[in-house]
């Protein structure tokens, strides 16, 4: 098993072999981290290709300040974060205004799998996923996630409850249907 400061300098030099190795240890995970970005699959792997382009243009700035991983996870945040505001005009959100939220319902999640979480979040809306997984999954704070949208603070934490409370919704019925 090579190491990754071994697969890291091999990409610095543009040896393609390492740069292959780089890409089959990491492309399930960085595709994971695109796909909670995404509308569908597709447009997770667009972004991902995207990303390894943009990680091994970018190899050398790399200063082994904290982990690899969580600046290969970062690149690829920021860049399905651009797709989606590039994106914004096309995509369409169901107004989930409509429900009724029940805030003292106890939470499904214990009774769920992981894919069956995740399968709910691809569920949401465009706007409260990209928002719901900035602050509950990567920690972003509100301030910083309005930076990053170009939002306001206030909207940000209005479009997290929001998509708190359609998981909510998303995962009770799930757990019914069982």
């Amino acid at each position: 098993m090579i190491s990754d400061e071994a697969i890291i300098e091999g990409c610095k030099a543009g040896n393609r072999l390492m740069q292959k190795m780089l890409f089959q240890k990491y492309s399930s995970t960085m595709l994971g981290v695109c796909m909670r970005y995404s509308k569908d699959k597709q447009e997770a792997e667009d972004i991902m290709l995207e990303g390894f382009m943009h990680i091994l243009d970018k190899i050398s700035q790399f200063k082994k300040e904290g982990s690899f991983e969580g600046w290969m996870k970062r690149i690829m945040v920021n860049l399905a974060i651009s797709n989606y505001r590039k994106n914004l005009k096309f995509y369409y959100t169901d107004n989930l205004t409509d429900f009724e939220f029940d805030s003292e319902i106890a939470s499904p999640i214990d009774n769920l799998s992981i894919k069956e979480i995740l399968s709910s979040l691809e569920k949401l809306p465009e706007g409260y996923r990209i928002i719901f997984n900035l602050f509950i999954i990567e920690g972003y704070t509100h301030h910083q996630i309005a930076n990053k949208l170009a939002i306001s603070i206030g909207t940000s934490k209005s479009q997290l409850s929001k998509a708190r409370k359609a998981m909510q919704m998303l995962l009770l019925k799930k757990e019914n249907l069982q």
